[in-house]
């Protein structure tokens, strides 16, 4: 419990828990691959797993890389290491041999755990980081290899911590390494504070209770599921359903199983349920909320609550602060809004978020757009050992997102695009995204990039890049006239390329870095609106 002189958000994860669990210990509170844990039970599993690491080796401030599907063993291993004031790292599960020894490396990791199915590359990866003094291996059946511990057997034999040490808010919980859409990724430091103010905010914006069950279906390397859903769930004193990965198609089945009542979804999941066929049962589900990002055009918000009886509030957030902005439930919406800044059920925590000229840094007034900054106590203390980037980053207390946007009067954001992402056009500025929002809005349509590719007349010109709804094919010449009726002339792509699939982040951004350096001339082989003959002016 926080002290007389504590705000509520100022615990680390160990005293968080520890109130938590009071409430209710009986009570269901994860249910992760076919297992089921009460918040007593799963508070004795991580006590358990600190006393582990700690005979291990694994002291205060150790990084340990968490290199693994979503499991128990997931959930254990990052409150645990919390629990002696140890930093776990989550990896992506898709990184290969050198994209993980880097993390390794950087991190100065000291231990991995990680999983059968991934050992190949975990152990190649940690071959390569002399760091790595620790590896655990989760789930093994038969025999260890050489060099590795059983987590299973390990964790058995672990006599449960009972006085752990004291831990300070502002120490470090997760080392959660950005997608990098430019260069290698970077650690975002991300302290107990941060993941407590978190799930105390998110189940106050949500309007959760004990009787809520979370659903996720996302990747526990991603911050959603840590923020929000884990640390939310925890906060309403609720149950937490996570599933393996994102499946259009199994989807819904799994929410019905799951009797899931708030559902968390980012980038495409939302686009593409829509895009499915629709059914009799469609409605036949218990989700009284969906939350996520990025923001929807009114028609499609409409048609999504309509089809499947529920309700969307959207938000602007980062790794890098779990506060940004958010609607509120059965509050006025405004098209194109992610809402106004999130706040602390409880008072004394106040976050802002102001517009700042992009090249200046200096505030700018209302409807102006300009880089979104944000201030609350609840912003990581900066990347990790990447004194350049927080000094670009991190301004008198403010955090520079690198994202565009602009705010009205009242307060409400509106996102425009990422700050590399601007289109110059003829001397005209074109948002990536808009062009692309128009563009799978198309029935064809299941996903689309766009991006900038050099003309001939100077500047820019516009290419989409546009992925097809299953058995749908997109014909470019009937797109150019879409984005036509619903977009000024000069926003209208003049390139298309067709394609099965784009590259990804974690997050299931799309790598635009990637697709810039794809190959030399990026318009070889397009669909090329000009030269075809078509004017729209």
């Amino acid at each position: 419990m926080p002290t007389d002189t504590q705000k509520p958000w100022e615990q680390s994860l160990g005293q968080f828990l520890e109130e938590v669990v009071s409430r209710n210990p009986d009570k269901t509170f994860i249910e992760i691959g076919g297992l089921s844990r009460t918040y007593q039970e799963f508070y004795d599993g991580v006590r358990k797993s600190a006393a582990m690491f700690a005979v291990l080796g694994i002291e205060k401030g150790d990084r340990v890389c968490l290199f693994l599907p979503n499991c128990i063993e997931y959930v254990y291993s990052w409150f645990g290491l919390s629990l002696i004031g140890a930093i776990a790292v989550p990896v992506n599960t898709a990184y290969k041999r050198d994209e993980m020894a880097y993390i390794l490396n950087n991190a100065e990791a000291k231990g991995l755990v990680t999983d059968p199915s991934l050992a190949g590359v975990a152990g190649a990866a940690a071959d390569l980081a002399s760091c790595v003094k620790v590896r655990l291996l989760r789930g093994a059946e038969g025999s260890i290899p050489d060099g590795w511990t059983d987590f299973g057997e390990a964790h058995v034999a672990a006599v449960a911590l009972e006085s752990p040490p004291e831990i300070s808010p502002h120490d470090i919980s997760m080392l959660v390494y950005t997608s990098g859409t430019t260069g290698n990724p970077k650690g975002v430091q991300c302290t107990h504070l941060m993941y407590v103010a978190a799930g105390q905010g998110f189940a106050h914006w949500t309007e959760a209770t004990s009787d809520d069950r979370f659903f996720t279906c996302l990747p526990y390397y991603h911050a959603n599921i840590q923020y929000y859903s884990t640390m939310g769930a925890l906060a309403a004193g609720g149950t937490l359903v996570v599933v393996d990965r994102f499946s259009a198609s199994r989807f819904w089945g799994q929410v019905r199983e799951a009797q899931a009542t708030v559902v968390n979804f980012i980038g495409m999941m939302m686009p593409v349920l829509a895009k499915n066929e629709p059914l009799p049962d469609d409605k036949d589900n218990t989700v009284r909320l969906f939350y996520g990002s990025p923001s929807f055009p009114p028609e499609f918000l409409a048609d999504f609550q309509d089809r499947f009886d529920t309700d969307i509030i959207v938000g602007f957030g980062m790794t890098e602060t779990c506060f940004g902005t958010i609607e509120k439930i059965g509050k006025e919406r405004r098209a194109g809004s992610s809402g106004e800044p999130r706040q602390h059920p409880q008072g004394g925590f106040e976050n802002q978020v102001r517009i700042a000229d992009p090249v200046t840094g200096v505030p700018v007034g209302v409807d102006t757009v300009g880089e979104i900054t944000i201030h609350n106590p609840a912003i990581m203390p900066g990347y990790w050992r990447n004194d350049e980037q927080n000094a670009e980053t991190l301004r008198d207390g403010w955090l520079y997102t690198g994202d565009l946007g602009w705010v009205d009067s009242d307060g409400f954001l509106y996102f425009v695009d990422r700050k590399k992402d601007i289109i110059r056009r003829r001397g005209e500025n074109i948002s990536s995204q808009e062009v692309e929002n128009v563009v799978k809005r198309h029935p064809n349509v299941l996903d689309c990039a766009v991006l900038a590719v050099p003309s001939e007349l100077g500047e820019d010109e516009v290419k989409a890049y546009v992925t097809p709804r299953e058995g749908a094919t997109p014909d470019p010449e009937e797109l150019v006239y879409w984005c036509a009726e619903n977009l000024a002339y000069f926003k209208v792509p003049r390139y298309w390329e067709i394609r099965d699939e784009l590259p990804r982040t974690p997050s299931l951004r799309v790598r635009k870095d990637v697709l810039r350096q794809e190959k030399e001339d990026l318009i070889e082989g397009c669909f090329d609106r000009e030269a075809s003959g078509i004017k729209l002016r």
